[in-house]
């Protein structure tokens, strides 16, 4: 019995330092995606961003229905990437976060989706 679950294991393990050597091409475009933006909440704020000029803390808190906490972070981990900028000021006495989409920003999501559809390609082909 211990022969065959070492041959089995042994098999198993091939099969993977294979499949890690040569990932497929579906594999290899999947594993190059821009994991900052791939995450849903980053990826919404970018594509929001991308058809508006710009968007408040609230418009964009709204439009993804987020936390307060949750769109904080998330739009952080962008502002700090470069991908988005930042703006505060005041309207009277209440304060305004107003965020816009970078050059850079929209250069990665542009190569996100470009490997999205890539990936999709290969995955229908394949």
């Amino acid at each position: 019995m211990a022969a065959k679950t070492g041959a089995f294991r042994a098999t198993r393990e091939e099969k993977t330092k294979r499949s890690i050597a040569s990932p497929r091409p579906a594999e290899a475009s999947a594993v190059s995606l821009d994991r900052l933006i791939h995450e849903r909440t980053r990826l919404a704020i970018v594509s929001a961003l991308a058809v508006n000029a710009s968007l408040t803390f609230n418009e964009l808190k709204q439009l993804l229905r987020a936390t307060d906490g949750n769109l904080s972070v998330h739009a952080r981990k962008l502002e700090d990437a470069g991908y988005i900028a930042c703006t505060k000021s005041f309207a009277g006495r209440l304060p305004k976060t107003e965020y816009r989409l970078t050059a850079a920003g929209r250069r990665a999501l542009e190569k996100y989706l470009d490997h999205m559809e890539a990936l999709i390609r290969a995955t229908r082909e394949g």
